[in-house]
């Protein structure tokens, strides 16, 4: 198989049978990108998809190209997209569906599932003990298997977005792509090479889980430690051994990001180009604005954001430590006196400064404090970090003792 040679002509009849179900993703530009890396860049918005991410190109082909296997039922394992890919495949086609999720996976991820009609089954405490009861089930019932990523009919539904990208971007140079098994990047590179071999096709992996990297190290697939990083969508600890020959093929480089720099990316993609995307989604974007990866020197470069589904939790725990470190957010500790209206003195003087409080907590234990005083903790919104230090200075010229409990992300 790792001498597959694609076929444009099959790539496209694949690509227009599932029209039914997959869409055509957008590609937007992106001024503040492509300023702050100095190249064009452009977005390709799989998160805009249809159960928000890429994945359902893949098993919208896989079960168009295997229909008798699929008539008797489908099976996968997964935590997230493939699944809800998978279940709303399956319900387009009338296809009985079962999914088998970690037992911790969020129930958001098992609800929505859910909504597209498939059975749900809690199994283990990772996606790779779902995989293995999938598969025990496919052979005990003669149900279809649908591997999330290493699978040739799943690698040449993903070649979609390389062909849409082709279309939409005729200078295209460069594409960057999110790697976590290699379903998409192979898919992306068979389409687009097979047309323009000189377009660049990079991968960025999440430095948490950078399986491909030890992987390409080693000459063949490499299983690596238990992953660390927000970037769950990509978390994958071992790449296919089919995507594994064909990234080795076809790609021209492969960079890593960390969390910091992805839970950056994810707040500027909201901030400037209002698009919400999952870690996952997000680390092409941290590859240009970190400097991981440089933009084409020539024509368009194309950053691929592979899925939207993000947790609100999480997205709300980076939004708000995204302001916390550009001093839009502080956190500080102060003494009042503990009798009436010493807390409303504290109060009024934040607002008078011009800061937005957003929490307050009394602290009596673990700090030192005189029998008339009491701890105070804020969390206060501002609009600058000049903003913020004129607060600071002003509470303190009011006689208030603040210390910063969050000073070391905001200098």
């Amino acid at each position: 198989m790792t001498g597959w040679d694609p076929e444009l002509a099959e790539l496209r009849r694949i690509h227009a049978g599932s029209r039914d179900v997959v869409k055509e993703t957008p590609v937007f530009s992106f001024g503040a990108l492509s300023r702050r890396c100095g190249g064009q860049v452009v977005l390709k918005a799989e998160n805009l998809q249809r159960t928000g991410s890429f994945k359902l190109r893949g098993t919208s082909a896989k079960l168009r190209t295997d229909a008798a296997g699929a008539a008797r039922g489908v099976v996968t394992g997964s935590a997230g997209n493939h699944g809800q890919a998978l279940a709303y495949a399956a319900r387009a086609r009338d296809l009985p569906c079962t999914i088998f999720m970690p037992t911790e996976a969020p129930v958001s991820k098992i609800e929505a599932v859910a909504a597209f009609g498939a059975e749900v089954r809690a199994e283990g405490g990772s996606v790779d003990d779902c995989v293995v009861a999938a598969r025990e089930l496919a052979a005990e019932k003669d149900l279809l298997f649908v591997h999330p990523f290493d699978d040739l009919d799943i690698v040449k539904g993903q070649a979609g977005v390389g062909l849409e990208i082709a279309a939409q971007v005729p200078d295209v140079a460069r594409v960057i792509v999110p790697v976590g098994g290699g379903g998409l990047i192979s898919g992306i590179a068979a389409a687009i090479k097979s047309e323009r071999p000189e377009v660049e096709i990079v991968g960025v992996q999440a430095s948490g889980c950078a399986s491909l990297r030890a992987s390409l190290a080693e000459g063949h697939p490499e299983t690596v430690g238990a992953p660390s990083t927000i970037a769950d969508g990509i978390a994958v600890k071992r790449p296919g051994d089919l995507t594994f020959a064909l990234m080795e093929r076809w790609l021209d480089d492969l960079a890593e990001v960390d969390d910091d720099a992805i839970a950056a990316a994810m707040v500027f993609l909201i901030e400037r180009a209002k698009l919400a995307t999952e870690g996952a989604g997000a680390v092409a974007v941290a590859a240009l604005a970190t400097g991981a990866v440089a933009p084409a020197r020539t024509g368009t470069t194309v950053v691929v954001l592979s899925g939207g589904n993000v947790d609100a939790n999480v997205l709300a725990a980076v939004i708000n430590r995204a302001q916390t470190g550009a001093g839009r957010r502080v956190r500080f500790f102060t003494r009042i006196s503990d009798r009436p209206g010493g807390l409303a003195g504290l109060l009024g003087q934040v607002a008078a400064a011009g800061g937005n409080l957003l929490d307050v907590t009394h602290v009596r234990d673990g700090v030192s404090l005189h029998v008339q005083e009491t701890g105070v903790e804020l969390l206060v919104e501002c609009r600058s970090i000049e903003a913020r230090r004129r607060l600071l200075g002003e509470m303190r010229a009011a006689g208030y003792d603040v210390e910063e409990l969050n000073r070391e992300e905001t200098q």
